[in-house]
């Protein structure tokens, strides 16, 4: 046992000094985590007098991968864009007024291509906050969000993805310890992530929603 600990120790301690002396001006790296997601969206009215689906924002979040490569130029002051694989949705409560008073909660998923280019400041080598754009490209919808909304629209519901990109901004802080870098952040977005429309003879509504996530990563820098 006192062996194995002497070993354990050497060995932190081996690392310990390899990671004070890795300092690059460029790294290059791979980073994988998790997403918790969630969304907001609006009130969907289905035509006239009181019918019409209340959206009751869900306090649980969906779980999504999150990974790709990051590039960091500078050290103190530094630049750092990635290029991500990003899993996102979220689950809300929705409840129909005006026909059956069904209540029932959708669960809606995304795949993007998320580009963010964050601004940061390093702190003793170790502490780095970073803010900056992102920019995300949707791949995909894994969460058959017209099939969602069918179950309450007796199939009258199209999802349309009016905004193929969606714009929004990362901030959060970091820990390096050598090759090694460990990021928490919060993402939100400025326009709607998608629309659905709700089509039926007198009227055509829309329910547009943004997301927001906490987003978890550990990183190793390769270069």
């Amino acid at each position: 046992m006192k062996k194995l600990f002497i070993v354990a120790v050497a060995t932190l301690l081996s690392f310990a000094a390899t990671a004070q002396e890795y300092d690059p001006f460029f790294r290059l790296g791979l980073k994988a985590g998790v997403n918790l997601s969630n969304i907001r969206g609006n009130d969907l009215s289905l035509g006239s007098g009181s019918t019409g689906f209340d959206f009751k924002n869900n306090d649980n979040r969906s779980t999504g991968f999150a990974g790709g490569i990051f590039m960091r130029f500078g050290r103190e002051f530094y630049v750092q864009p990635e290029i991500m694989l990003s899993q996102k949705g979220g689950k809300f409560d929705v409840y129909k007024t005006g026909l059956t008073n069904d209540e029932g909660e959708l669960d809606v998923r995304f795949s993007n291509l998320d580009i963010p280019v964050l601004l940061g400041y390093r702190i003793a080598k170790i502490f780095r906050i970073n803010v900056g754009p992102v920019a995300s490209f949707r791949l995909s919808d894994s969460g058959k969000i017209s099939d969602s909304f069918n179950k309450y629209t007796e199939g009258n519901t199209e999802a349309t993805f009016d905004n193929n990109v969606a714009i929004g901004y990362q901030a959060g802080i970091g820990l390096d310890f050598g090759r090694l870098s460990l990021d928490v952040r919060y993402e939100g977005n400025v326009n709607d992530v998608v629309n659905i429309n709700y089509n039926n003879a007198s009227t055509a509504s829309k329910f547009g929603k943004k997301s927001n996530l906490f987003q978890a990563t550990l990183g190793f820098a390769i270069l």
